[in-house]
């Protein structure tokens, strides 16, 4: 069995059906002695992909290196550290987790793990989704075992390019459980100089979801530039929220849950169509 911190074992997808378990060995076994290949064949549109178990943890990591995104048989392959099943996974809530936001909706978990790989040892990965459609809701999650990894990853892959969408990347905060009732009153709320003080001096830009219906650029306008002058306004109706950077971070954080956001709150009709919404802040590089 791996050890967790010293893993041997890679995953190899997005394989041709033509390729072998004999052509991977071959192919992995000059990098360094491989101890077994599984070749996985699902009856279905997908395609085959297998596990390569090496004798050494520092083989399988330069094979990891010199044979992701190497073309094998025509097809550009997938390497990566294979991932313990689901059943048996190790509680990583000590671990540290980066947020990943607008992704393409066909960006899938495996994806989000290749592109942050090259930063170092990755605990979890995975794309949100829906419950009832099973698709994408355009963002995710990554988790890894060192903070200095999880830190470069936000710095290099904010803004990069990924399935022909920019992502935005950030520390990924818990989100706060949501009260049992409007009545209930013994739920523990987030209080808003908690999140003031957990935030970076350096964030300028606030998300905004959980918008039901009306989301439009110039409800953000109308609702946010009361706390500051606004940079960007990025919405996203189909998805029920939006992004909106305003020029220093002092702006939103002097505003919505303090004490004079109630002097400059915007008309009740607006307030009225963001009575779920939730807010994060997100650090500008």
């Amino acid at each position: 069995m791996d050890d967790e911190m010293h893993p041997r074992t890679l995953y190899v997808g997005n394989l041709s059906r033509d390729v072998t378990e004999i052509l991977i060995l071959q192919l992995f076994t000059q990098i360094g002695p491989c101890k077994s290949c599984k070749m996985i064949t699902e009856h279905t549109s997908n395609d085959p992909y297998c596990f390569v178990e090496f004798f050494e943890h520092r083989d399988a990591a330069a094979a990891l290196a010199a044979m992701n995104g190497r073309k094998i048989l025509g097809k550009e392959v997938k390497v990566n550290w294979a991932t313990t099943p689901s059943s048996q996974k190790k509680d990583t809530s000590n671990h540290f987790h980066v947020f990943v936001g607008d992704l393409n909706p066909e960006i899938t978990t495996e994806d989000v793990r290749v592109a942050f790989a090259p930063f170092g040892k990755i605990s979890d990965a995975r794309v949100v989704k829906d419950m009832t459609t099973g698709k994408s809701k355009g963002y995710g999650f990554v988790s890894f075992y060192n903070k200095l990894d999880a830190e470069n990853a936000i710095i290099n892959m904010s803004g990069q390019w990924l399935g022909g969408r920019q992502i935005r990347t950030n520390w990924a905060t818990r989100k706060p459980p949501a009260p049992k009732s409007t009545q209930d009153n013994g739920s523990k709320q987030l209080r808003f100089d908690d999140v003031v003080n957990q935030s970076s001096p350096q964030n300028c830009t606030v998300y905004c979801g959980g918008i039901q219906s009306g989301l439009s650029e110039h409800l953000m306008r109308q609702t946010f530039s009361p706390f500051g002058q606004i940079m960007e306004v990025r919405v996203f109706p189909e998805k029920g929220y939006s992004f909106i950077r305003q020029s220093q971070s002092t702006a939103w954080m002097g505003g919505f849950g303090s004490p004079s956001a109630q002097a400059a709150a915007p008309p009740g009709t607006v307030m009225s169509s963001l009575a779920n919404f939730g807010m994060a802040g997100y650090q500008t590089q």
